[in-house]
Order: C-alpha cells, then structure tokens, then sequence
C-alpha cells in the first residue's frame, strides 16, 4: 500500500505540469551526449532534438514521439529520455508534431511519417545506423507509432516500408483500440464516426508486422491497459512477435517517469526497453 501511495503521489507530480519534467531533465546524462535540432518540414511544430553518444558509429536509431492527447506537447520535455538513450549507446530523434486544434487526425501521423523518413535520411550524420531503426512513443505517441508500423500507406508516402526500414516498435502505455469515443473533443480530433476506425492501430495488423514491445502499468486510467493487451494478441494471432509488459502498481505517466534515472526504482522500464532494442538490433 505504502508502495502505491508513493507511486500515485508521483503520477500526479508528473502529471500536473512540466515543472516535474524540467528536474527530470536537469538530471539526465550530460557527459558525452552530443546534442543537435533540424527540422524536418518548413513550420514552428516541425523541428527535431537529436540525442547521440560522443563519437557514435553505426549505432541504432529510435525515434521517440511523445505523448500529450494529440493536442499538447513538446520536444524540449523529453530531455531526459533522449539523452538516457544515447547514454546508452543509442541515437535518439524527438520530433515535434503539429497537434489539434491546428490539425485533426490524421495530420499528426502524417508528420510523424515525415519525421521518421528525416531521421532515416539523416542517421548517418549523427552516427546512426539507418538500418537499425525503432519507433518508440508514449500515449498518443503509442497509437502514432503503431499506425506508422502497421498501416504501410504513412510510411510509404516518404519511401518506407514498415516490415522492411522498422526493426521495431516500443509502445508505452498507448491506446490502440479506443472506439467507441467518450469525450466531445476526442469527437473533434478523430472526425466524423465513419473515419475513426482508420485511427486504431488493431485494425491495421496483418502478417509481417515489425516486432513490438508493448509495455502498460496495471494502474493505467487513463489509457486502460487492455488497449495493450488486445493489440499484443492480435499480432501474435497473426504471426507477428509482441512482447507485453504490465508493471504492477503504474499508472500512465509514471510509466515515463521510470525511464529517468532517479525514478527507475518504480519500474524496469528503462532497462526493459533497452533489452528489447539491443535484442531486435542483432536479429
């Protein structure tokens, strides 16, 4: 009980503001960490942060998409993840997207595709490997990354094919199969009923989908953990490999939290995640 009220205290920290987030990103990995931002497409919500270990060769490539319910969120809040990355070897691409009300759905899976191709195009620059490359994102970022890897019209708009170019996908507490739709502005961000259906992730599996890790906490009420559970499911019956992870006692953002250092007592996020880039990188 103890461990729970500790746990829900820091999910509401997290939660509140980006003030949490800042000390997250005061913390995180510095020494040899190379920095750099682009830009993917013209447009204020269309640059990149670029997260690399000192004098990476080859090394993978994730490409993280944040969370925010498709209408908040910045890539200068993730600090702390990009850099935790390349602290472990990798190179890390935050995009930013445009979010509602500037744009309903689709356009922010649009962008994301964008972003990915940029950051297939430019890995090299920054010592990735364009043939190592992930998708990871938390919430909306989740459902945005599962779409780009399972419906293959998004990434094949910028010249990709998700079971060919993806080496993988790590979703985070993310809603894949979330119809009927409750809130009024959910309504407005999906569109007219008869569209909604092109925005679950769940309808779009099929055989020789790119491996998933698909990682949720039991405390999740936000996005409810079956959303993980049922889309796991559906790419195993399919053929595909998907690993589930439900952490005891996590809530959706604490889930984030974890993959800091500081907080990685709450969960094995962090190193889960690594294990699964580092297995899917020597397959």
């Amino acid at each position: 009980m103890a461990r729970r009220a500790v746990l829900g205290s820091l999910g509401a920290l997290l939660a509140s503001a980006c003030a949490p987030t800042t000390l997250l990103n005061a913390v995180a990995p510095r020494g040899g960490v190379v920095t750099a931002s682009a830009s993917y497409a013209e447009g204020p919500r269309h640059g990149v942060d670029v997260y690399a270990p000192a004098g990476a060769h080859q090394a993978p490539v994730v490409v993280f998409i944040y969370g925010g319910g498709w209408r908040a969120g910045d890539r200068g809040m993730y600090r702390f993840l990009g850099a935790t990355l390349a602290a472990a070897g990798l190179v890390c691409v935050v995009p930013d997207y445009r979010v509602w009300p500037e744009v309903r759905s689709p356009a922010f899976v649009q962008d994301a595709a964008q972003a990915v191709g940029w950051a297939r195009a430019h890995a090299a620059e920054h010592g990735g490997d364009p043939g190592r490359l992930f998708l990871m994102g938390h919430s909306a970022g989740a459902q945005i990354a599962a779409l780009l890897a399972l419906n293959p019209a998004w990434l094949g708009a910028v010249g990709m094919q998700p079971g060919r170019d993806i080496r993988g996908v790590v979703g985070l507490a993310g809603p894949y199969d979330f119809l009927p739709l409750q809130s009024d502005t959910l309504k407005e961000i999906f569109g007219p009923e008869e569209q909604r259906p092109a925005s679950q992730p769940i309808n779009f599996v099929t055989p020789g989908a790119p491996p998933m890790l698909l990682a949720t906490g039991s405390d999740d009420t936000t996005v409810l953990p079956r959303n993980s559970t049922r889309l796991a499911a559906k790419l195993r019956e399919a053929g595909n490999k998907a690993e589930l992870i439900i952490y005891p006692g996590v809530g959706h953002a604490t889930i984030m939290g974890a993959f800091s250092a500081p907080l990685g007592f709450i969960a094995p996020v962090r190193q889960d995640v690594l294990r699964f880039i580092t297995q899917r990188s020597q397959a």
